[in-house]
């Protein structure tokens, strides 16, 4: 076993062996990470066994990254002697992406008071960065759905809290497009009322909104504002769908809309930050992010594991993995960045385990491993998660655990708060159990908790002994919003889903087969949805265009994979002759001894009918009989935890057949 130290108090030229400085100075810790991983490095050059178990520790302190700390394939170790950096004895130890900001001054410049909010008049505060040195801001860009992940622009936190860039309207609240005058794809909308009239400088205004849709959002840059038609001109592309009156955004990044506790504002020009601390603080010490790329890769390294640091205050991401296997990231804290948490891409069997994941740009987790053509299991893994307040830039598509490819898992999170998904999963034959997922899609419409679609070849997951609970859009009465969204979404004709053996409560439209065929949704109990379940057949209906030639989405996805040979002909029957078995029609979905009680049990659409879709043994109704749970519950009541909907002994659900839920192993379990 080998121990090496890292130090703010420590040099590289020293040994590392010790956890602290001698007292002549002559040896001690490290100072960096690089430090350490270079000794380790020239350990084996020298002979240092492959199977020795090594650990890096870093003591408490901060550690400020300007460049990604990246090991390679030399720099893992073994199955049974792995290579950790770790948080010495639970001391905490951040690994800061960004630079403290102190030296906070009242705005006294009289055009510049003159231009703030007469509201916010003392309260902003301002400090000039470049005579830190700090120079490099990076740069507005457009974000968003169906927009590739990027850097973030440089951010400001405080008290570990990422604060807002000075917006209109404020907020909670939202403008609306009052017209579209060149039509939607016409690069222009009008807005209503005259707030923009007062705003000095238009050279960098942005606005970011759901601009036609309420599940695609993002940020345009604004060409031009014409005060007096109310007319906004924005840069090429104009919106992901264009422009749809009706529909609602935010300006963003104006100085004169500084104007409540939180918000700041960047002169780009003099480098002169604005900010109006969300408490008395007369000379508050912020920290404003500066790393673009990742804190953290491993590129090809195998056998590492990362245990108790914290990750923060970066423009990029915290972690990414790439290739290798047998990788974990441990009780980590992951925080305040302005894209991913943790990217797995490639390899095998690497996780994220008992970490705390909040305030990120985009998404917490992403991983894919395994292969789609072989149906070969990744075994990646997320794993006792606490996920909360993420898609906090990006709206839409950037989920808590986004996974792709072939057998992963994603178990024992709790996932909350978020303006989306909270699972969005592509591929085959993975797992998602035991969750505790709610208060998500906050935000957006026509959305799912946990989401997959449109495609018909990604069969084999299972969706089992999750919580899902109080998942309704918390945006309400805003015009052109669409207020329905899933628990369990299986858009556009995605089939052969497993959904087994979870508690839906107050979650929305709970289960949603859209389409598709060979899903099974058996031993749910659905308490206070509406409705519990929804079936259609749109390829026949709506979206028949998709087996009509017109659009060949769906078939171009189903060549992508030897879908009518082994292993798919033998792993989905169904899928081989699906060509030559009316593919248009929703066939072959099960709706088996689940629990039904309060708001509406069936929707099915399209001329389904139960000759098309198998019902069996369904409680429908009928008081099941809750350990915890009396029926009905109070509109206003709060969520009962997961094990006050086991059922009693003599349940008349029992006795069609239901099984009991091990619902008192959702959620986080306690690290070993």
């Amino acid at each position: 076993m080998l121990n090496l130290y890292v130090s703010s108090a420590g040099r590289d030229t020293w040994s590392g062996r010790l956890p602290a400085p001698t007292a002549a100075l002559t040896n001690g810790p490290f100072a960096t990470l690089e430090g350490a991983r270079d000794a380790i490095r020239r350990l084996r050059a020298d002979g240092l066994p492959a199977d020795t178990p090594i650990t890096v520790w870093l003591l408490g302190g901060t550690y400020s990254r300007g460049a990604t700390f990246e090991l390679g394939p030399k720099d893992g170790g073994t199955a049974k002697a792995p290579v950790t950096y770790a948080a010495y004895h639970g001391e905490t130890v951040r690994l800061v992406g960004g630079e403290d900001v102190d030296g906070f001054q009242p705005v006294t410049d009289p055009a510049t008071v003159a231009r703030l909010d007469p509201a916010a008049r003392g309260h902003v505060l301002q400090v000039n960065l470049r005579e830190r040195g700090i120079t490099n801001y990076g740069e507005m860009r457009r974000k968003g759905f169906g927009v590739a992940s990027s850097p973030a622009w440089l951010e400001v936190f405080y008290q570990d809290k990422p604060m807002e860039l000075a917006r209109w309207p404020n907020v909670g609240q939202w403008a609306t497009i009052a017209g579209v005058p060149n039509g939607q794809n016409g690069g222009r909308f009008t807005y209503e009322g005259d707030r923009p009239r007062r705003w000095a400088n238009l050279d960098d205004v942005w606005v970011h909104g759901y601009w036609t849709y309420d599940w695609a959002d993002t940020y345009e840059k604004v060409a031009g504002i014409d005060v007096d038609k109310r007319e906004v001109a924005t840069v090429p592309p104009h919106g992901q769908y264009g422009y749809t009156a009706g529909k609602r955004f935010y300006f963003l990044n104006v100085l004169e809309e500084l104007d409540s506790p939180g918000e700041w504002y960047l002169d780009r020009k003099a480098g002169i930050l604005y900010f109006w601390p969300p408490d008395s603080a007369q000379h508050p010490k912020v920290t404003v992010s500066m790393l673009e790329s990742p804190l953290i890769v491993l590129n090809g390294a195998s056998h590492v594991v990362l245990r108790g640091l914290t990750l923060e205050a970066s423009r990029g991401s915290g972690v990414e993995i790439r290739g290798g296997t047998g990788n974990l990231v441990s009780s980590c804290t992951i925080r305040n960045l302005g894209t991913n948490g943790v990217t797995i891409d490639g390899g095998s069997a690497n996780g994220v385990d008992h970490c705390e994941l909040y305030g990120l740009g985009e998404t917490a987790i992403s991983f894919s491993g395994g292969d789609r053509r072989t149906l070969t299991p990744g075994n990646h893994f997320a794993t006792n998660n606490h996920i909360h307040h993420y898609s906090r830039i990006c709206f839409t598509y950037r989920p808590a655990v986004a996974v792709n490819g072939v057998g992963n898992r994603i178990a024992h999170n709790l996932i909350h708060d978020a303006p989306h998904n909270a699972i969005l999963l592509g591929g085959n034959d993975h797992m998602i159990e035991y969750n505790d997922i709610s208060h998500v899609c906050l935000q957006t419409g026509d959305a799912g908790a946990i989401y997959m679609g449109r495609d018909m070849t990604m069969r084999g997951n299972v969706i089992r002994y999750n919580y899902l609970h109080d998942i309704q859009p918390a945006v309400r009465n805003v015009p052109g919003f669409f207020t329905d969204v899933m628990a369990v979404y299986l858009d556009d004709c995605f089939c052969g889903t497993t959904v087994y053996g979870n508690v839906f409560f107050r979650a929305g439209r709970a289960a949603m087969i859209g389409g598709g065929r060979d899903n099974t949704i058996e031993n749910n109990i659905f308490v206070d949805c509406n409705p519990a379940i929804h079936v259609d057949a749109r390829g026949r209906g709506w979206a028949s265009f998709w087996f009509n030639g017109k659009d060949s989405t769906i078939m171009d996805r189903l060549k992508e994979v030897p879908y009518n040979q082994p292993p798919y002909s033998t792993r989905y029957p169904h899928l081989a002759n699906l060509l030559d078995d009316d593919p248009a029609e929703a066939k072959y979905n099960r709706i088996v001894r689940n629990v039904w009680f309060g708001g509406r049990w069936i929707e099915m659409q399209d001329g389904l009918t139960d000759k098309v879709v198998t019902f069996e043994a369904n409680l429908l109704g009928e008081d099941p009989g809750f350990v915890g749970a009396k029926l009905p519950l109070a509109k206003d009541a709060p969520s009962p935890a997961a094990t006050a909907f086991r059922l009693k002994p003599g349940s008349p659900a029992l006795k069609l057949g239901f099984k009991q839920l091990p619902l008192g192993q959702i959620g986080i379990r306690k690290a070993r």
